[in-house]
């Protein structure tokens, strides 16, 4: 079947936009100024809650961020990996972005810009940090918020789902050795242990229990009964994701406060690497010739980052008042507004897009409309 009759059939199941969707960086920003406050007003409770630690894992953020990935992890189907044919193209594409040019493209942007065009203005002890930080948040591709992009731009969502299935599995592998070439090439120690035990908190127990889970619910009552969970489940992720955020500024809330210009500095190299990537992405499927449904998602699944990893990464490898957490913190502030710029791109640029593709590959598709009536 071709893309664009996949897309077609596609569209009617999509799922609508939840309220606490729609109203996401309200949400994200009500947080922000929420933990910030209370991080400048109550330092004490904050730094007890950063000392509760095991093994370098901070306990309330990690409960925090299960109670955030798990449920949305329950939407991935893993068994949707063998449909992967179905969008070659874009998945290459994707991946190419997600694994070969956005970890690299942010880690020559942090040394550039924070090494050397803001280095004057930045504490000169936390510079490796932050780079390690920008680094931590570009090593790995979005898993939660994934969905929500997709729906907005229209997105198919059996290539969405094999998107996310590939990239969490090869998660699983590949983000603790990248993470750990890209600290090395700039210079910075790689706690191998600590790095190896935020991969299996964060990724692959959550994967492992997700799957098991999904299995074990769909056995019992088939696909409603896994709706009914998600419907159920849905609403404590998105509010463990704003208590995470709460408390993550908080305990930024005193350096936020008192470091305003290094928060916009290290926004700086974050902006360029989103536009860069999701451009990128976005035009390589406009010249592979790939449906707009496709192209969507896979620039928004170049683009954003799985920030709940890497703050729960840089939190464990580096503590809770490092530079570090505070770049992955900057990372949260400005994915949702900018992702959701991104969408409006895309979405505003389709007849354009379109026009390109059909340009190129009129006689593939007619071919496959053809061949698959």
């Amino acid at each position: 079947m071709s893309e664009a009759v996949a897309c077609a059939s596609a569209a009617p199941s999509r799922p609508g936009i939840g309220f606490f969707e729609r109203h996401l960086t309200l949400w994200v920003a009500l947080c922000i100024v929420v933990g910030t406050a209370l991080g400048h007003f109550l330092p004490g409770s904050f730094a007890a809650l950063g000392a509760m630690e095991v093994a370098k894992v901070n306990l309330p953020v990690a409960v925090l961020i299960w109670l955030m990935i798990i449920p949305m992890l329950l939407k991935i189907d893993f068994a949707a990996m063998g449909k992967v044919g179905r969008h070659w193209k874009g998945i290459g594409v994707t991946l190419f972005i997600n694994w070969a040019v956005k970890p690299f493209s942010m880690a020559l942007l942090a040394w550039f810009f924070l090494r050397h065009v803001f280095a004057p203005w930045l504490p000169a002890g936390q510079v490796d940090s932050y780079i390690a930080g920008l680094i931590l948040l570009a090593a790995a591709p979005c898993t939660a918020m994934v969905f929500v992009w997709s729906n907005l731009c229209d997105g198919e969502p059996n290539f969405t789902l094999s998107q996310v299935a590939i990239n969490d599995a090869i998660m699983v592998f590949a983000f603790a050795p990248l993470v750990a070439l890209l600290l090395g090439i700039s210079a910075i120690t790689v706690p191998w242990d600590t790095l190896a035990l935020s991969v299996g908190l964060y990724i692959v127990v959550p994967v492992v229990i997700a799957v098991v889970a999904r299995k074990l619910i769909v056995a019992r009552g088939g696909p409603a009964l896994l709706e009914h969970w998600l419907a159920r489940l849905g609403p404590s992720s998105l509010g463990a994701l704003l208590l995470t955020l709460v408390l993550l500024f908080g305990f930024q809330g005193r350096q936020i406060i008192e470091q305003p210009l290094v928060i916009a500095l290290l926004a700086v190299p974050i902006l360029i690497q989103v536009y860069f990537n999701s451009g990128l992405a976005y035009l390589l499927n406009r010249r592979f010739g790939v449906a707009h449904c496709v192209a969507g998602p896979s620039a928004l699944i170049g683009a954003s980052n799985f920030f709940e990893l890497a703050v729960a990464a840089a939190v464990s490898l580096f503590g809770v008042h490092s530079g570090a957490a505070l770049a992955t913190v900057v990372g949260v502030l400005i994915e949702v507004p900018v992702m959701l710029s991104v969408v409006r791109i895309v979405n505003r640029s389709k007849q354009w897009y379109e026009a390109g593709a059909r340009v190129r590959t009129p006689s593939r598709d007619a071919a496959n409309i053809r061949s698959n009536p």
